[in-house]
């Protein structure tokens, strides 16, 4: 499990760090992506960003002009300003956590 540490003092216990400060959390949700689902189609751009993390399953992050491939136990910074979308394309489903933080 690449990336994965135990930190001191524990047993039997594996952690990876995913972030450190990326602004004030706003809200946060868990989302289901059926497999060729995700969205906005056409790509949407608004005032605060986010923070993907891929707990089940394959994420490409649309950015802009750029497709970022988002694997499990790995997360991804969206600046909520340039256009973006999330989407399956993988074999399963898709299982991702989405923090919502202010701009600073």
């Amino acid at each position: 499990m690449e990336g994965f540490i135990t930190p001191e003092g524990h047993t039997g216990f594996l952690a990876k760090k995913l972030f450190d400060n990326m602004g004030t959390i706003q809200w946060g949700a868990v989302a289901y992506i059926e497999k060729n689902g995700g969205g906005p189609q056409g790509n949407h751009t608004h005032s605060d960003n986010h923070i993907f993390i891929v707990v089940e399953g394959e994420a490409e992050v649309i950015t802009g002009a750029e497709s970022h491939i988002v694997q499990k136990d790995e997360m991804f910074f969206v600046n909520g300003m340039i256009p973006h979308s999330i989407w399956n394309h993988g074999n399963q489903p898709l299982k991702v956590i989405k923090i919502s933080v202010a701009r600073e």
